[in-house]
């Protein structure tokens, strides 16, 4: 029995072991299980730590890169690429600092330096079409520059967020409009007009007609589109046709120009004294734009002849050459033998006598071609050329007299090797017969196959047909007869707004932008063909007398205005035209850290 009774005392210690064994096991599986979770919630912990230091940095990376995006297209839209340039050194320290938040960040170019941004160029003189946001619209030799940020946590964060964009600086021509208008665009009480281009007014559009207004391009203003009371004619319901695509669009940004938007008539005046050609306004200026500058005095007629070199633009060339001779005709007749200073005219809208510095278009291309002083600044088959000639009529006027440049002989203006002829002056200019169309039988046609690209760009500008006689310009408007008349140019010129809804204080609206001083309307109807890009940037300085409705000074024409399709092309852009400057997002990026290179696949 003693022994039975030590047996079983051993089985209940055996068993008590065993338990303790399995806690002590399950408690070493607890524990493991306890290490393994704190682990990985300790894992976890950093990874969502070093997420959440990603994110804040690479949206700090972004604030660096979009401050740099709204400083250069403020700079670029207000002054032009120039001012772009002079300022990369500003645009690469500028960072995020404007509270006491970003001192948490450490910002660099990646390329090794703190506290700057990296702004650089990839291409100088990009060419081609603009994102499908902008359809149909093109630049050429546009810069576009990559902007690059990589940012990490002050406090010893070892994770850097970053950010890359790559920003174009869009030179659109403005031809690339067939109407663009640099505030309110009036369409009011116009004959039937197709408008196969398209459209844009920083400034509101008015519409109303009872003739058919029909759009097939995309129509865009800053305003809005109605049909007021206007032209002291009643309200109108019909707001144009629209065939766009879009339609149209109002309340968009306001198009920026590349000789500003503001003070626009000082792109066409001549420069004041001390003014750098270099400078953001020089630039601007079509005087120094120009290869030849024609400048006429009360006794001296002087031609400036400068060549682009290596400057910006001609007007910088340092040793110009100039070619001088006293105004009377005999001493013009041999130093300018397309020159003319004494016609005069009377111009019966504005009421008073135009003294007239008059070209001849084609003895003018002969003597470029020929003349020993031009030659010496564009030798021939040098492959450049004088596109653009600058006149300036600053002989004395009285109260009834005004200065004007007119162009006779047109039909040819100088080809230039493909590129062209345009003329700028900060006078009315006057348009004598037919221009630019060589072929006759193109005549009255939108057939612009032999035109030149070309371009008229003035204070006001007046087509005078090729019946024009400056003998009956004093007389009743019925004296003068119109005859057909075809100008092929692009028009940039002023106008006298309109101060009101009265038929006195119109303007004329965008058909009666050309001006005309004679019966186009009897015994028939004659035809004016304008094949063109009609361009109004600024208001009228010198002919300033406002619109009055026909039959005063003139009878209309039968009007064919049609966009000169030749302006699609980047090729055939008419010297010196203006540019709407559109900066444009071409890619957004996350590159690797210190990455300068990262290219964001097709």
């Amino acid at each position: 029995m003693k022994h039975a009774i030590t047996d079983r005392r051993q089985r209940q210690g055996e068993r008590a072991g065993f338990v303790l064994v399995m806690v002590l096991v399950m408690t070493a599986i607890a524990m493991l299980v306890l290490g393994a979770t704190m682990g990985r919630t300790a894992t976890a912990s950093k990874i969502n730590a070093r997420s959440n230091e990603y994110i804040v940095s690479g949206n700090a990376a972004e604030a660096a890169v979009e401050k740099v995006v709204a400083r250069m297209g403020y700079d670029f839209q207000n002054f032009g690429l120039g001012a772009v340039k002079a300022n990369l050194s500003t645009y690469q320290t500028a960072i995020p600092d404007e509270d006491s938040y970003w001192n948490g960040f450490v910002f660099s170019d990646g390329a090794g330096h703190n506290n700057q941004t990296y702004v650089g160029m990839l291409n100088s003189n990009y060419t081609g079409a603009l994102p499908s946001q902008y359809p149909g619209l093109y630049t050429s030799l546009a810069p576009i520059y990559r902007i690059v940020s990589n940012v990490r946590l002050a406090s010893g964060g070892v994770v850097a967020g970053t950010a890359q964009e790559d920003v174009l600086l869009a030179m659109v021509p403005l031809t690339q409009y067939a109407i663009f208008y640099n505030g309110l665009l009036e369409f009011s009480t116009c004959a039937t007009m197709v408008v196969n281009g398209r459209v844009h007014a920083n400034g509101s559009i008015y519409t109303g007609t009872s003739a058919s207004l029909t759009f097939n391009g995309t129509v865009t203003t800053t305003g809005t589109i109605s049909s007021p009371t206007w032209n002291g004619q009643g309200s109108w319901s019909d707001t144009g046709t629209y065939h766009g695509t879009p339609p149209y669009r109002t309340n968009v940004p306001s198009v920026s120009l590349s000789i500003g938007t503001t003070n626009v008539h000082a792109a066409i005046e001549q420069p004041p004294a001390g003014e750098s050609p270099t400078s953001t306004q020089g630039q601007a200026r079509f005087c120094n734009q120009a290869q030849t500058v024609l400048l006429v005095s009360n006794s001296t007629v002087t031609m400036k002849i400068q060549a682009s070199l290596n400057f910006n633009v001609p007007g910088a060339d340092p040793s110009p050459l100039y070619v001088t001779s006293n105004i009377t005709p005999v001493d013009l007749s041999t130093n300018f033998p397309f020159l003319t200073t004494t016609n005069s005219f009377t111009d019966q809208r504005e009421n008073k006598t135009v003294l007239t510095t008059q070209i001849d278009v084609g003895k003018y291309g002969a003597w470029i071609k020929t003349n020993s002083s031009v030659l010496a600044k564009f030798p021939a088959g040098a492959g450049t050329y004088p596109t653009i000639l600058y006149v300036s009529d600053n002989r004395t006027t009285t109260s009834s007299q005004i200065t004007g440049v007119r162009l006779t002989n047109g039909i040819a203006p100088p080809v230039n090797g493909g590129l062209g002829w345009s003329v700028a002056t900060p006078d009315p200019l006057y348009i004598l017969g037919n221009y630019n169309c060589t072929n006759a039988s193109h005549l009255g046609t939108t057939n612009t196959t032999t035109a030149v690209p070309s371009a008229l760009m003035s204070d006001a500008l007046t087509i005078l047909s090729g019946s024009w006689k400056d003998s009956q310009s004093t007389g009743s408007y019925t004296s003068r007869t119109a005859s057909d008349t075809t100008v092929n140019a692009a028009i940039l010129t002023g106008i006298v707004p309109s101060t009101g809804s009265s038929s006195s204080q119109f303007c004329g609206g965008v058909h009666n932008l050309p001006r005309l001083l004679e019966d186009w309307n009897s015994p028939s109807v004659r035809t004016l063909t304008l094949n063109t890009a009609i361009m109004n940037l600024f208001s009228s300085q010198i002919a300033t007398h406002q619109f009055v409705n026909p039959g005063t000074y003139y009878d209309p024409p039968t009007r064919h205005f049609s966009y000169d399709l030749n302006f699609t092309d980047p090729a055939k852009q008419p010297p010196g035209v203006p540019c709407a400057l559109v900066i444009v997002r071409l890619n957004w990026a996350v590159p690797p850290s210190n990455t300068l290179t990262y290219n964001v696949a097709p």
